[in-house]
């Protein structure tokens, strides 16, 4: 750093730095030089924050699109070859034996149970919920699948609470998802019901919430309202699964594959729930990062 003299003012000395910069040669320039130039247009004119915007939105939904475009293909790919050969040797051996052993309604039954006391006894009871849509379809699927979740959700709620204490010293130890489940505790009734419906959209564990939600306080209300609006889109798309297992199922057992239109509707079908899944997640997530900044405000 070397210093020089105005003219105009003889006592006033001031410093002129000098930059090494990258790739030129290591020449040294004047820092007032280069912010002259800057000025004159010499570096270059930055973009806008609005291009810069758009070009993120681009590359974002570009990326979206590729990804889109792969799972599609491998969703082709295994329709098409994996698909038939699971079916033959795994599926399609459970599902006779299913049909030749149970009625409708003795399975009607058997899955209602399993849905109401797997949670309880900490077993997951999606493979339930995917038989029930493979054997009922979305309608009477749908109604024997909620009715199972009301129980499955109530029953640990119902249990937890003799454990208040001892769940309470657990979550201690997790500072961070005791954070989470803490949130339905806040607030008002709506709000309550608000929380609890996002915990169950984000993918937080659905047994283990069963279990601590009685020690963050929310009441049973909320809790269980909020249970069943959350659990519908896991529920639609359990139920579809279901179904398209029974499609290629029925495809592989009557030796015939899938034809053209058939495999792109499944294709198309798969994508367009695995997005909406994605979607709803993400949003349930980004609420919750919101409800958790806005906890104090709800005390």
């Amino acid at each position: 750093m070397t210093c020089y003299v105005r003219e105009e003012e003889d006592n006033y000395v001031a410093p002129e730095l000098k930059l090494r910069v990258a790739g030129d040669c290591g020449e040294y320039v004047k820092l007032g030089d280069a912010v002259e130039e800057c000025e004159a247009g010499g570096c270059g004119a930055q973009q806008s924050p609005s291009t810069n915007r758009w070009w993120c939105c681009f590359w974002w939904w570009a990326k979206v699109v590729v990804l889109m475009v792969l799972v599609g293909l491998l969703a082709a790919v295994f329709l098409k070859w994996i698909g038939p050969f699971v079916m033959d040797k795994e599926i399609i051996p459970v599902i006779n034996w299913e049909r030749s052993t149970f009625s409708k309604s003795v399975l009607g039954v058997l899955l209602f149970a399993s849905m109401a006391l797997f949670p309880t006894l900490l077993l997951p009871s999606t493979p339930s919920m995917w038989v029930a849509g493979m054997t009922f379809g979305y309608g009477f699927g749908f109604l024997l699948i909620i009715c199972g979740v009301a129980i499955g959700i109530s029953l640990p709620y119902l249990i937890g609470s003799l454990f208040h204490h001892k769940i309470q010293g657990w979550l201690e130890k997790y500072p961070k998802n005791a954070s989470i489940i803490r949130l339905a505790s806040e607030g008002n009734w709506f709000n309550q019901f608000r929380a609890v419906a996002l915990i169950r959209i984000s993918p937080f564990p659905y047994i283990i919430y069963n279990f601590c939600a009685v020690a963050t306080d929310v009441k049973f209300g909320p809790y269980f309202l909020g249970s069943l609006v959350g659990m519908v889109p896991e529920i639609f798309v359990a139920i579809y699964t279901g179904i398209l297992i029974r499609t290629l199922a029925d495809a592989s057992q009557e030796s015939r594959s899938l034809s053209v239109p058939q495999i792109i509707f499944n294709v198309l079908g798969f994508c367009g729930t695995l997005v909406a899944t994605v979607l709803v997640t993400l949003y349930g997530k980004r609420r919750l990062k919101k409800l958790q900044e806005l906890e104090p405000l709800l005390k």
